[in-house]
């Protein structure tokens, strides 16, 4: 066993005692000063369905620990539920906690000088949080997911939360009664994990098994199976061998496993968000990656995987058809995967994935094979333009029209706009703006899954465009356009449209277009004022003061220095 940092504070004498005396009150022996500490951040709470199995699977990982001869410390970290604040003010709270609990991990696995830590996340932001964290810390550690939710049904369909929000608007629109909206909301979620569709966890979650900080087949698991439990087991294990044999983070996540990770997103049609978390945690590990990076990939990556919220299947489908391995063998034999790539249990990627078929299960078709994709190309794509000069972030696939010009219909917050969507004061061609809601302007960069869910239960959305420097939910689909950098609040031109503007989204030039004169452009600017920040105090203030651009991730920490 390697020195480690633990170990070295707790047996250098009598003039540490102190440290062991406090130890033993929490139950070490004279033998488990010897051995590695590990922390076990424990994500669990009953706040969201995501959370609330971690409790059980925080205790199987502090067994394992024992077993394998560690010493674990289990600690909590919070979370919000993306769901159950979608549509309000507190959903303003939900990428700032992405920080908090990157910060949090962070200060316990420094402040007590932690050998190595096991991560157990569920809800969105718990993903890329525990993995910056990860990243800046550079100690051996290994991230579990807490797993997906299994489908609810109704009526012969698998519903997700998404069909709770999109009953929404087909009620709305008078195309089901209030006892067929009551009946989805009832069951589109019937217990324990998170949101079921490749959506922003599963998406994350997925991109972390592809980039070796996660076991195989980890992403998919339903968090109330056995297998999950089991897998939770092995993932402490292997985090004990590696801090036996030093495998950091910083060996992991190298240049080639976030070009793996895209890849991935890309074959299974993940989250828009993939694309800011990404980002936030390549900055934290000091990789060069930008937002260019997503289309050159998106370039030469085709959509294998037939998903929600544009396809038809859930996650534990895609379990059943293989998993993440499936995906990653395809995409490894057809030459768009670093099969060098190292992973935590200290084996290559190639070298996981050896008895992997080069092609998936023709009985099932959750995963496509190479030559018979969905999309010949991914349906991330990064668009610019006048509107986006840093770039902003649009789903292209599934989109029956890619290319929309039409008039402006601008709202400066998610809830008058939703207002009149449901109101039915949107009509085909428009293209709604919605603005102040990005990173500094929120603050907190709300996702924008009620209004572009109640779009889709309208029926409009294959003839509505929608823009905002705020996020989507991994449920959101259609002609939608987010991320839109620089944001409104600092000027970006986003801020400069009128009523009535006409505005160009298309898709296949990426290209986000505010259809007026240069001179116009810049007259509007200068004579626009920023507004007065809407939190003075507080945590969304803070945040608001030292967030970044999202065409860098949105991360506090850019240019402290």
């Amino acid at each position: 066993m390697p020195d480690n940092r633990r170990s070295k504070v707790v047996t250098e004498g009598v003039q540490r005692s102190p440290n062991r005396a406090m130890l033993r009150a929490v139950g070490f022996s004279d033998a488990d000063f010897h051995k590695p500490i590990v922390g076990v951040a424990n994500g669990y709470s009953n706040i969201t369905p995501c959370n609330v199995g971690l409790g059980d699977l925080a205790d199987r990982a502090v067994a394992e620990l024992k077993e394998g001869g560690a010493m674990p410390q289990v600690f909590g970290t919070i979370t919000i539920s993306d769901g159950i604040s979608m549509g309000t003010e507190g959903m303003k709270y939900s990428l700032v906690s992405r920080e908090v609990i990157a910060d949090s991990i962070e200060t316990v696995c420094n402040g007590q000088s932690l050998d190595g830590v096991i991560a157990i996340g569920g809800c969105d932001k718990n993903m890329p949080g525990a993995m910056i964290a990860i990243a800046r810390m550079n100690i051996p550690s290994i991230f579990v997911y807490g797993g997906t939710i299994k489908p609810g049904h109704y009526n012969g369909r698998d519903l997700t939360v998404v069909s709770a929000f999109e009953a929404v608007g087909q009620y709305s629109a008078g195309e089901i009664d209030e006892q067929e909206l009551m009946e989805v909301e009832r069951r589109a979620c019937p217990g324990a994990g998170s949101c079921g569709g490749m959506y922003t966890a599963n998406t994350m979650s997925s991109a972390f098994e592809a980039m070796g900080m996660s076991l195989m087949y980890s992403s998919t698991m339903a968090a109330e199976d056995a297998e999950k439990a089991d897998s939770t087991a092995q993932s402490a294990a292997v985090l004990v061998e590696a801090i036996k044999k030093q495998i950091l983070p910083r060996q992991i996540l190298t240049r080639q496993a976030f070009e793996n990770a895209i890849a991935v997103i890309m074959a299974v049609g993940g989250s828009t968000n993939s694309v800011l978390h990404l980002l936030a945690i390549a900055n934290a590990v000091g990789v060069p990656l930008t937002i260019d990076d997503f289309e050159a990939i998106r370039a030469r990556v085709p959509v294998l995987c037939d998903l929600k919220p544009s396809g038809r299947y859930v996650a534990t489908d895609l379990h059943k058809a293989g998993g993440i391995p499936q995906v990653m063998k395809i995409l490894l034999v057809n030459g768009v995967l670093h099969g060098d790539a190292l992973t935590i249990t200290g084996k290559t990627v190639a070298e996981q994935l050896a008895d992997i078929p080069d092609r998936p299960d023709p009985d099932r078709d959750v995963i496509r094979p190479w030559d018979k994709p969905i999309y010949t190309q991914g349906h991330l794509a990064i668009l610019k333009g006048n509107l986006a000069t840093e770039g902003s972030v649009a789903k292209i696939t599934g989109v029956k029209n890619p290319k929309i010009t039409g008039p402006a219909r601008v709202f400066e917050s998610e809830e008058a706009c939703l207002r009149a969507i449901l109101d039915k004061q949107i009509n085909p061609g428009d293209v709604i703006v919605i603005r102040y809601e990005g990173p500094k302007g929120g603050p907190g960069m709300r996702e924008m899954l009620a209004p572009t869910s109640a779009i889709i239960g309208a029926g409009l959305g294959d003839s509505v465009g929608l823009i905002t420097d705020g996020r989507f939910s991994g449920g959101t689909y259609g002609m939608v356009v987010g991320h839109v950098a620089p944001e409104a609040f600092v000027g970006g031109a986003i801020a400069l449209v009128r009523e009535g503007d006409s505005i160009t989204i298309d898709a296949e030039a990426r290209l986000l277009q505010l259809n007026i004169s240069d001179a116009e452009l810049e007259e509007r600017r200068a004579n626009w004022r920023p507004p007065a920040p809407r939190y003075t105090k507080g945590v969304l203030a803070k945040y608001a003061k030292l967030v970044s651009s999202s065409s860098v991730g949105a991360v506090t920490d850019l240019n402290l220095g």
